[in-house]
């Protein structure tokens, strides 16, 4: 589980792809790797990834075929930044909401325009992720918590401060780039509490 606050910019170093595959390799900048265990769980631009080896200020992770059919990790190239974070500990702040890790799919950027010291951005994303998203909802964008500003149609339109713009991979995105979203956990369990309930009534 994780909150959506970014902790670090790392570096994409190394990829290797077999089959439909990909091992990645990650640097580091503001993560301490000592503190890093092989095993644990990481986001990874939302995705969550499990440290499968350690050297320096690196870590390598596996990136399975559904992962790389449901999220953009696999247009990653070395060179590229990531944003990074930790899964959260028992007795940490919950600064942001709760995020599984668990890409529902990819959208794309629409357009950025400066709102005062802000950007606004908007994105498309399919049918099947915009029935979650729900104004002034949450949602995770490339493992960043965010709030909906607004929902028309097949958009949606985010609020990123000058701190996020600074601290996560938001400052490079641009028209037409891709980029994981996952939906409100919330929603998604409502929806199927609901959807149980109406089968029980027509069964």
């Amino acid at each position: 589980m994780f909150t959506g606050i970014i902790e670090d910019r790392g570096t994409v170093t190394e990829i290797k792809r077999r089959s439909k595959e990909s091992t990645l390799t990650f640097r580091v900048n503001r993560i301490d790797p000592r503190e890093m265990v092989k095993g644990e769980s990481i986001s990874v631009n939302g995705a969550c990834l499990t440290v499968t080896s350690l050297e320096g200020d690196t870590f390598t992770a596996d990136a399975s075929r559904e992962t790389l059919s449901r999220t953009s990790l696999g247009k990653l190239r070395a060179g590229s930044t990531v944003n990074l974070e930790r899964s959260l500990r028992a007795g940490d702040r919950m600064g942001g909401h709760m995020v599984s890790g668990h890409v529902d799919g990819v959208g794309r950027v629409k357009s950025k325009k400066k709102r005062g010291g802000s950007v606004e951005f908007r994105f498309t994303a399919p049918g099947q992720i915009m029935t979650y998203i729900v104004e002034k909802g949450s949602v995770a964008i490339d493992g960043v918590s965010l709030t909906v500003n607004t929902v028309e149609g097949g958009e949606f339109t985010v609020n990123i401060i000058p701190y996020t713009l600074a601290e996560t991979t938001f400052g490079a995105l641009r028209t037409g780039n891709p980029v994981n979203i996952e939906c409100d956990i919330i929603g998604k369990y409502v929806e199927k509490f609901m959807t149980c309930i109406r089968d029980v009534e027509t069964s």
